[in-house]
């Protein structure tokens, strides 16, 4: 098989590349939302009392258990709590920065966009303010209801006044 899968290459066309990478593939994306999750969950309440329960089983086995039992003495300053919380510690601190970095980078993000809408919402706003002033200016000068109808009255108080002198004269 792999004798035919020989014959059909073409000399025209490169060849697969077969090399082994010794460098460790990972998307940062998920890297990422992994430490997020991680910094996360070390900032609750239920990380802490949990922390604080095995620390609290680590040094009462150690102290009251027969010594035969015991792996991590007081003799020896419990070197291996230690050593374990070093090692949990210089893990969860680039962590937990990365997480943060993560978190500024969407902050900046939001920031801008926000500033990009305030900019346009002001755009608006001006754009608005401009057209009800030009509004106002052309209905000054169109006769409104209001304008016609105080036109209309006084036309007719005049009419009236017109009516009662001619009465009047008439009538004298």
């Amino acid at each position: 098989m792999a004798r035919r899968e020989w014959q059909r290459a073409r000399l025209d066309q490169p060849k697969a590349d077969r090399r082994v990478s010794l460098r460790p593939d990972y998307d940062p994306e998920a890297f990422g939302k992994l430490s997020e999750r991680f910094a996360r969950f070390m900032g609750t309440a239920k990380f802490i009392i949990a922390m604080t329960l095995i620390i609290f089983a680590w040094l009462v086995w150690n102290v009251v258990t027969p010594h035969h039992l015991r792996f991590d003495t007081y003799a020896n300053k419990f070197t291996l709590l230690t050593l374990i919380l070093s090692l949990q510690a210089s893990y969860a601190a680039p962590l937990i920065l990365l997480a943060q970095n993560r978190q500024a980078d969407r902050d900046r993000v939001q920031f801008e966009d926000d500033r990009s809408r305030n900019e346009r919402n002001i755009a608006d706003t001006e754009y608005l303010a401009r057209e009800v002033a030009s509004l106002r200016i052309a209905l000054g000068d169109v006769a409104t209801r209001d304008f016609i109808r105080g036109e209309l009255q006084r036309m007719l108080e005049d009419l009236d006044e017109r009516t009662t002198k001619t009465d009047e004269d008439d009538g004298v």
